[in-house]
């Protein structure tokens, strides 16, 4: 289903049922109107996760550009390495990690960048896909009981429970250095941060549900107990019907709610090079069905998105 946007000529088709669309008729850049920055606000917000086709002409810098115009840019992570000569630009390169595991960007520290940019800038010739599920509806399908208990509910999220924490220590010739170098960098600072599991959004007052790899431990939980009620929150959100895959191209540019959304990228491409360059917006912190906000445990992440 195509609908037309208010904005003049800009499209939006829907990608899935459940999250996701492919907005079409716009070349992305920092010197789009008023109007059609809005009308793709509110096909973000609409769908969680947005597509656009045939970016070619944007580099760093108009990726940049482009993401001031939607809001405050972060610098590129809170321990990570940013792009040589660009700050705000995160590359996710094959050569140091993959991230295939559930997660939403950066929830280990209080301020949740609230909007992900995603430029394709290598790309394998297979495989390689980004899936993307939606948090609002998976909290909205849940049966009331397990409502009732998740708007209680707290997590610690760290970022030493990282899907790059995970060293593979069985190839021959023991772990990869890039890898190894690059998790060390990654949990060079510990964050840990308290959120509710269950925040709402502060532009569509939507509940959704606040977990993915970076979650340590529920709030007054053993680790059997975490472990089991992870698992079956996680199903929920994970289940297929509730995401959408999408097999980049060539001057693709993926846009996401960070505060609806969980992301997996697919490894399924052997030792192709994959490189993304990823910019993220500051967010609010989160609150809690109960108006409570978000609580650092460890670590002031203040310089990251000041």
């Amino acid at each position: 289903m195509t609908t037309q946007l208010e904005a003049p000529g800009i499209t939006v088709t829907k990608a899935g049922g459940a999250i996701g669309a492919v907005v079409g008729n716009v070349a992305l850049g920092g010197d789009l109107s008023p109007q059609t920055v809005s009308a793709i606000r509110q096909a973000l917000l609409d769908h969680k996760v947005i597509f656009f086709r045939d970016q070619q002409h944007l580099d760093d810098a108009g990726q940049l550009a482009f993401a001031k115009l939607l809001g405050t840019p972060t610098l590129a992570h809170p321990t990570s390495a940013s792009l040589d000569g660009n700050e705000h630009v995160l590359p996710i390169d094959s050569d140091y990690g993959k991230a295939n595991s559930w997660h939403t960007d950066v929830t280990f520290v209080d301020r949740i960048p609230a909007i992900s940019l995603l430029r394709a800038v290598t790309l394998p010739a297979y495989g390689g896909a980004t899936t993307w599920a939606n948090t609002v509806r998976a909290y909205a399908n849940l049966p009331v009981a397990l409502q009732s208990l998740v708007d209680k509910l707290w997590a610690v999220h760290s970022n030493v429970y990282d899907y790059v924490g995970a060293a593979d220590e069985v190839r021959i010739g023991g772990v990869d250095v890039k890898v190894e170098k690059h998790r060390e960098q990654f949990v060079s600072k510990l964050f840990e941060t308290e959120h509710p599991v269950v925040r709402v959004h502060p532009e569509t007052g939507e509940r959704s549900l606040v977990l993915g790899h970076f979650v340590r431990r529920f709030v007054g939980l053993s680790s059997a107990e975490t472990t089991a009620l992870f698992q079956l929150l996680q199903n929920r959100v994970t289940n297929l019907d509730n995401t959408v895959r999408w097999q980049w191209q060539p001057g693709d540019l993926a846009i996401w709610d960070n505060r609806a959304t969980q992301h997996y990228g697919v490894a399924d491409y052997d030792d192709q090079p994959r490189r993304l360059h990823r910019i993220t917006l500051a967010g609010d912190i989160p609150v809690s069905v109960d108006g409570v906000r978000s609580t650092p445990r460890t670590g002031d992440a203040t310089h990251f998105s000041a």
